[in-house]
């Protein structure tokens, strides 16, 4: 039984120290976080219109090339 009880208490002092380091941490504004939701909804979409150019791209370099 030592072992389960020094787990069980390994346990609670993990989740007691996640606790106080969440209370350490800086939670963003609600318009603070729209506002990085936007930038990171924009940004995705750039990217993947980026990819989807290149994908386009190299489909016909490659088609070209083999002909």
């Amino acid at each position: 039984m030592s072992k389960l009880t020094e787990s069980i208490n390994g346990i609670r002092r993990f989740v007691g120290e996640v606790n106080a380091e969440l209370k350490k941490s800086a939670w963003p504004t609600r318009p603070e976080l729209f506002d990085s939701t936007v930038v990171v909804i924009i940004s995705v979409a750039l990217l993947g219109g980026f990819v989807a150019v290149c994908d386009v791209v190299l489909r016909q370099l490659v088609r070209w090339i083999l002909g």
